[in-house]
């Protein structure tokens, strides 16, 4: 198995509601590493870009304004499975429907205003961690715990 890099957002509620701590402490206490981590004030042309898959939706400019509305904090985590652990661990997209326990499920009653961005793939996770981070801004490193939480075949 190989290490993976993935994208999370914080989005602009997280940061407005100041679980921006917690948030990042479900991450690394399941075990993924960060390795990018910034806050940035998004663009409309960064958010085009990013939803470009929603641009023929009523909703894709009230998207953009809720992520414009304050900076939000840009994760690259890295681990085994790492975009579906990430996934796992923010729950549904709905934050009303998703279980509690989950990031969403105990933090979001909203559809949109759903806490994080995560990354929903392989290709989709690359292509985002390169829209938010300069290669510069990832960094690779080997935590001092790898072998406590990985067996020594999984990476």
């Amino acid at each position: 198995m190989a290490l993976e890099k993935t994208l999370v957002l914080l989005k602009p509620g997280t940061v407005q509601r100041a679980l921006v701590g917690e948030v990042i402490n479900r991450f690394e206490r399941k075990g993924l590493r960060i390795a990018g981590l910034k806050m940035m004030q998004l663009t409309d042309a960064i958010l085009s870009e990013h939803y470009a898959h929603l641009a023929d939706k009523p909703f894709f400019q009230r998207v953009k304004d809720s992520m414009m509305a304050c900076p939000v904090v840009a994760l690259c985590l890295e681990g085994v499975d790492a975009i579906e652990v990430v996934r796992t661990l923010a729950g549904p997209t709905n934050g009303r429907k998703a279980p509690a326990g989950t990031i969403r499920g105990d933090y979001s009653m909203s559809f949109q205003e759903n806490i994080v961005h995560a990354s929903d793939g392989p290709e989709t996770a690359r292509a985002e961690v390169a829209r938010f981070f300069r290669p510069e801004e990832i960094y690779d490193w080997t935590p001092n715990n790898r072998l406590s939480t990985y067996a020594n075949d999984e990476f």
